[in-house]
């Protein structure tokens, strides 16, 4: 697939191999140049010799460490980022890969963005949540104590590449997390996306390079049409954060802890689904909807206090000088965006959530 924008096209690769057919590709754009793999040593030790064809084309290499999760996503791992590529000869043709999760790719893309005004990166995502999301769009970003992904740019790849047989490593709670990022764009982009994934949960879950393969490139086919419209989230692009306007905020209160990304925005949808049924979201899509989420068995969530949740969510990078904005499905493959929802309402809401997060309507 082809996600074009302003700056020129990149290409997405998605499937089982992914990496191995595209590697003549990406030996040429790294062919004599300094290149700089950011990754974590889990990954490194899973995944690294799949890069032996690409590095023996680089004029040099150098492996820069950052830590697994949330932790990788700080000014102070940025900086040292930027230390190590300085300290190595980095140049504006210089070139970085992001080989890693969401986090690492959010950091990467970060530092790559800002180093010498902005260096040339690929995408090679290895976790399900960042080949159906993460990877795909260009935002890249940090988080500060009080809000997640509070700075950031937009920085797009020269390429993504999706290979689904490093999914085949990772542990179900991380498919399980991805999935739910899937769950995500059927719920509000593609009905035929929805019903596959409740239709084939479990076989997903098992982690299969083969089965993963369709439900990774059907959500990035949904996602890439959307940035396409609106590569700088100014309105259209904005309904791909449904269930992350509470999700980020529990993450936050938690101190990036006990959830993992996508659970968060599991409970986020949830949540969203009682203020959408309040305005037209029909009970038995919505049920549907609901029914598969619980099927994810969600780990459960510590002691919360809503009335800061609604504080983290007014602070969250999606609000805007007039409010707060909420992401409702409208019908199982269609939503809208909508600031019509009162603090108050919101408050009274979660304050039953948090109690039952998974009851009807």
């Amino acid at each position: 697939m082809t996600l074009r924008h302003a700056n020129g096209d990149t290409p997405v690769v998605v499937g089982n191999g992914a990496m191995q057919g595209f590697a003549p590709e990406i030996g040429d754009w790294v062919r004599n140049r300094s290149l700089f793999v950011v990754t974590t040593p889990r990954v490194w030790g899973l995944h690294g010799e799949s890069l032996e064809p690409v590095l023996q084309e680089a004029s040099r290499w150098r492996y820069l460490e950052v830590p697994d999760g949330e932790a990788a996503k700080s000014i102070a791992v940025a900086e040292r980022l930027w230390d190590r590529m300085l300290e190595e000869g980095g140049k504006r043709d210089s070139r970085v890969i992001a080989f890693g999760g969401g986090a690492v790719g959010d950091v990467a893309g970060f530092a790559a963005g800002c180093f010498l005004r902005g260096v040339s990166i690929l995408q090679l995502p290895t976790t399900l949540l960042a080949q159906v999301d993460a990877a795909i769009g260009g935002k890249t970003g940090i988080n500060l104590a009080a809000a997640k992904n509070s700075v950031g740019m937009f920085c797009q790849p020269w390429a993504v590449v999706a290979d689904t047989k490093y999914l085949a490593t990772l542990p179900r709670e991380e498919l399980r997390a991805g999935l739910l990022e899937v769950v995500k764009t059927g719920v509000i982009l593609d009905s035929v996306l929805f019903d596959r994934v409740a239709a084939d949960l479990d076989t997903l879950l098992e982690g299969d390079p083969e089965a993963l393969a369709p439900i990774v490139a059907g959500a990035a086919a949904a996602k890439i049409e959307v940035v396409e419209k609106d590569p700088a989230e100014k309105d259209l692009r904005r309904l791909l954060n449904f269930g992350h306007t509470l999700g980020h905020a529990l993450e936050t209160q938690a101190g990036y802890r006990f959830l993992r990304h996508g659970e968060a925005v599991g409970y986020g949808m949830l949540f969203a689904l009682r203020l959408a049924v309040r305005r037209g979201l029909r009970l038995d899509d919505a049920d549907r909807i609901r029914r598969l989420l619980i099927r994810f068995h969600l780990p459960s969530l510590p002691e919360m206090d809503p009335e800061e949740l609604l504080h983290l969510m007014a602070r969250d990078k999606k609000a805007r000088e007039e409010g707060l904005f909420w992401v409702l499905p409208t019908t199982i493959g269609k939503a809208r965006i909508t600031a019509e929802v009162e603090g108050k309402e919101v408050l009274s809401e979660l304050e039953g959530f948090l109690d039952d997060p998974g009851s009807d309507f």
